[in-house]
């Protein structure tokens, strides 16, 4: 599967048993499976929530490549940000091995679009690892993890976003090392013993407790996040990656090459920049309408979650939540 493609994953088999309920909420039993999903059977639909719900939370886009969180993730974001959150974008490696020019060029065009991107989503800040594109297999990952949790722990990282640690049939290093490393590194950020010189310098552990993982091979799929709302921030942070995203300039070539034949598109409107990204809005989203379609949403993006927004089916409620309902006043 091509990385500077738009997911091609259409859903096949069965509808969806009842309709997408709730702001979050579990549907029923939907367990369609497709070329490149599991569903589950008791999904998280995730809506836009009003007001600013989640203002004081932290997330974290971890990425190996400029391309990887606006492709697949970049509405979640933009909705989370909408939300209330605080952002960081991480990428991991320096991107030299994708883009124009030059090894030297590629990693200038590639850095100065993981800004564009940051902006395009409302991000606050970029920090890049600095491993080496397609190379990341020779790296050490207790180093990559210390320095994972180091900035989980300075920023209060509460949500991460990024590739699926348990997802199959992913050729690309980077993808399935940065994953291995960030699902270590949420759980050992909330560990008292581990690196104990952060406590030392004054910053205190702090466990990740969500992270929304989406993979480009067969995954697991437990959440589908309506992302209507936001769709114009993901057209956007695609835009933003000039170096190597799907999106490009490629409104303005067909522009053009459509009035070599004496025609036009008018939703290319007469600015390079509408013309590009009304292609990307037109002709690149194909996945997350047809997910959307599904779930009577405009446009969706589906994610393996792990958090406190889903409850299993024949879920046991925890000892808390337990005395939150059940205890009374003492006489």
């Amino acid at each position: 599967m091509e990385r500077r493609r738009f997911l091609r994953r259409t859903l096949a088999g069965g509808a969806l048993a009842g309709g997408a309920a709730g702001m979050m909420g579990s549907t029923p039993a939907f367990a369609a499976q497709s070329n490149h999903m599991w569903f589950a059977d008791d999904l998280l639909i995730e809506k836009d929530q009003p007001g600013k719900p989640y203002k004081g939370r932290v997330l974290a886009a971890i990425q190996p490549h400029a391309d990887d969180i606006p492709i697949f993730a970049g509405g979640l974001v933009a909705k989370l940000i909408s939300e209330g959150y605080k952002g960081y974008l991480i990428n991991t490696t320096n991107d030299d091995h994708a883009g124009p020019g030059t090894v030297g060029d590629t990693c200038v065009a590639n850095e100065r679009d993981w800004h564009e991107v940051a902006k395009a989503l409302g991000l606050e800040k970029v920090v890049c690892l600095g491993y080496r594109n397609h190379r990341m297999e020779d790296i050490d990952v207790i180093e990559m993890k210390a320095r994972l949790i180091f900035l989980f722990r300075a920023w209060g990282v509460d949500t991460v976003i990024g590739y699926d640690p348990w997802g199959h049939y992913e050729e690309n290093p980077d993808h399935y090392m940065t994953a291995q490393a960030v699902e270590a590194a949420c759980w050992m950020a909330g560990g008292g013993k581990d690196y104990p010189e952060h406590r030392k310098a004054g910053i205190k552990p702090h466990g990740v407790r969500e992270k929304y993982y989406h993979a480009r091979g067969t995954q697991y799929i437990n959440c589908v996040v309506d992302i209507s709302n936001h769709i114009d921030a993901h057209v956007r942070s695609n835009m933003a990656n000039k170096a190597q995203g799907p999106a490009g300039n490629n409104g303005v070539r067909l522009r053009d090459r459509l009035a070599k034949d004496n025609k036009r598109l008018p939703i290319f409107g007469s600015d390079d920049d509408t013309a590009n990204f009304n292609y990307t809005r037109q002709f690149l989203l194909d996945d997350e309408a047809q997910l959307g379609k599904r779930f009577g949403f405009q446009y969706a993006q589906a994610f393996h979650y792990i958090g406190p927004k889903h409850r299993p089916v024949n879920y046991t409620p925890t000892r808390e939540e337990y005395i939150e309902k059940n205890a009374v006043p003492l006489r």
